[in-house]
């Protein structure tokens, strides 16, 4: 009998997380690496274990994860929002908790794009009158 594998999409940012999770022993794969080699940053492993923690199945889960685009803090959001949407679709009951803590807004926050005749998106050349 082959384990059921729960598939989600997570989005931060520009980064984008394709994830599968099913149930084990709490294997963590991020691009062909462990949770640790990838993400280097404490603060990016600990938001990518808040869903799991806030569900108490922490080791329950096997879990891999594609993730491309944007930075490290982008990728951790996304790979935290793929996350929670697969444990949703583990078990709907984890849905009120989750929108609760706000793990299942996607953060749309983009990088504004630069005008043309400006120096940046919104900052421009100083004026002189002469």
């Amino acid at each position: 009998m082959e384990e059921k594998r729960y598939c989600a999409t997570g989005r931060r940012k520009n980064a984008v997380a394709r994830l599968w999770l099913q149930e084990g022993k709490g294997k963590f794969v991020v691009n062909e690496m462990t949770l640790n080699e990838y993400f280097l940053r404490d603060t990016a492993r600990m938001v990518i274990q808040q869903p799991l923690e806030l569900t108490d199945t922490i080791g329950k889960f096997d879990i891999f994860v594609n993730v491309s685009g944007g930075g490290i803090s982008g990728q951790a959001g996304a790979v935290k929002h793929g996350i929670s949407r697969a444990l949703i679709e583990f078990n709907p009951e984890y849905r009120s908790v989750l929108k609760k803590a706000g793990f299942l807004t996607r953060d749309s926050r983009v990088k504004e794009r630069k005008k043309y005749g400006q120096r940046k998106a919104r900052a421009r050349f100083q004026f002189s009158k002469r």
